[in-house]
């Protein structure tokens, strides 16, 4: 029988065989021209959601097999925002690989920074020599990114559900962060802001006080969330017992981050392996035991109160001093200063470079286009991410570039329990089970 012919017979744009059965192309027709299968066979529906599904935080695509809504298998199908990041830093000197690992998880970029530079002054030997003011800032401005990003995943989270006004707040609350960034870094995202040795340029005049509005702002913003969210019937609804996985669940994948606070372990970086002095801050851990959406959305609410509590300490311990480490052959020769418009460098700058000495202007000249050499050696460095557990393996081979770098990417590792928090489940809450991960994309391909 022709193509054809087996069209107009089963209603269907063609068909062909594979090992599991006949495989149906169904085009617009209607459903009640599509013949029932032989008797003994059976029909499974697969859907694709994804990879321009809004509800796929980023181009993922889900491979669903329904048995009516029933979801009888799930699989997550990644690589369409990849970029190449890691091995473009194997050609890129070590202090401009800030500038692409910023770009991996997007929501979160000075995580990314933090984790690539703390490893490669391991590296370098030079962890005890970082100014500490530049570490408090490091510290300040990983919190003011960890708000902004539970805020994306509240709001999205929320649209995906069916609810509008905490889509409005949670990115009107990630705006307040993304002005403080722009005054600070002179972007609102992407900043290569941490270098290693310290920060690219201190804190802007007056940058103190406008913080401390910001936090003052934030605190009222989480508390509407948390008034609307929590105990609502219908939020509750549709994540209470969705996405269910326990602490050996959690285990067996490798699960950090939120999902595996809220089986009641108390699992963060910032306790269990310490950085940037955080062992030296007061905050709580917060963590959930209902091992199921509904926790993560609380988990993320607390932690964004618990990083107002940090951002007030460092606020607090702000001491007048240099930004950047003092080994010239690492440091740039005078302390990088941003221009009128946010980017460059400012005159003044330019002034004490082409000032200070002929031997300073071509050191300047060749850390910019040579860079530092590191020893050889290799190191893993993890920081706690919005999204878990955020780890830089680098290695080098004496040279002025990584010879490698890769990234443990919680998004990636997190990604893997789609299945079985999916499988059996409702084909609507699968929405909710992946919103409850807070994948980004750009981080899981990178």
């Amino acid at each position: 029988m022709s193509t054809t012919e087996q069209s107009a017979t089963d209603g269907a744009a063609g068909s062909y065989d594979t090992t599991e059965g006949r495989v149906f192309t169904v085009t617009g027709e209607d459903w009640d021209s599509i013949g029932a299968p032989p008797e003994g066979k059976q029909e499974r529906l697969v859907v694709n959601m994804g990879p321009q599904h809004p509800s796929t935080h980023g181009v993922l695509r889900l491979i669903l097999e329904l048995d009516g809504e029933t979801v009888t298998e799930a699989r997550a199908g990644i690589g369409y925002l990849h970029t190449g990041i890691e091995k473009n830093l194997e050609y890129r000197t070590w202090t401009q690989g800030t500038t692409f690992v910023t770009r991996m998880d997007y929501l979160s970029p000075i995580f990314n920074e933090t984790a690539y530079c703390l490893a490669v002054e391991r590296l370098l030997g030079i962890t005890d020599q970082i100014p500490e003011r530049a570490t408090v800032i490091r510290v300040l401005m990983m919190e003011l990114n960890r708000i902004s990003s539970h805020g994306v995943a509240l709001a999205t989270g929320a649209l995906e559900l069916g609810a509008l006004t905490p889509m409005i707040w949670g990115f009107r609350d990630r705006n307040i962060v993304l002005n403080l960034f722009e005054r600070i870094t002179g972007l609102r995202m992407n900043h290569a802001y941490v270098r290693p040795g310290g920060v690219a340029a201190d804190l802007p005049e007056g940058m103190e006080q406008e913080i401390r509005e910001a936090v003052v702002q934030l605190r009222e913003a989480g508390k509407e969330t948390t008034d609307m969210l929590v105990g609502n019937g219908v939020w509750m609804q549709r994540t209470v017992g969705i996405g269910y996985l326990d602490l050996t669940g959690c285990a067996a994948l490798g699960m950090t981050g939120p999902v595996l606070r809220s089986t009641g372990l108390p699992w963060d970086l910032r306790k269990t392996a310490p950085y940037c002095g955080y062992e030296t801050y007061d905050f709580d851990v917060v963590t959930a035991d209902t091992c199921d959406s509904y926790g993560r959305w609380l988990i993320r609410l607390g932690e964004i109160e618990q990083s107002l509590r940090i951002i007030e300490q460092c606020l607090d311990r702000l001491e007048p001093g240099p930004v950047m480490v003092a080994d010239k052959k690492i440091a740039w020769p005078a302390q990088l200063a941003l221009g009128g418009d946010g980017i460059g460098n400012s005159l003044e700058h330019i002034k004490e470079i082409m000032g200070t000495s002929m031997e300073a202007l071509i050191h300047h000249f060749k850390i910019v286009t040579e860079g530092f050499r590191v020893p050889v050696g290799q190191v893993y460095q993890a920081v706690e991410s919005p999204r878990g557990e955020l780890g830089a393996h680098v290695v080098s081979d004496g040279g002025t570039r990584p010879y490698r770098v890769h990234f443990r990417e919680p998004s990636f590792n997190n990604l893997q329990a789609v299945p079985a928090m999916a499988e059996g489940g409702m084909l609507s809450d699968v929405i909710a089970s992946v919103a409850g991960i807070d994948p980004v994309m750009g981080g899981v391909d990178r």
